[in-house]
């Protein structure tokens, strides 16, 4: 899965520490989930894109699979 977190969190103007704070994980976790070696549940999706004022699929974006 692709994502957006990243630009998304720069155009917010807001640290992956923020961002963490207000979606209740670790900072840890934002990293993980930018740099895609973690898929967050559909919940944590959910918060990360409400934080943003986005739909789910603006933030996420399933990769094609042939």
């Amino acid at each position: 899965m692709k994502n957006n977190v990243r630009v998304e969190r720069a155009i917010k103007n807001i640290t992956q520490g923020e961002l963490a704070e207000q979606i209740g994980v670790s900072r840890q976790t934002i990293n993980a989930i930018e740099s895609a070696k973690y898929v967050p549940s559909t919940i944590l999706a959910l918060k990360i894109a409400r934080v943003f004022g986005k739909q789910l699929e603006d933030v996420f974006m399933l990769e094609d699979q042939d």
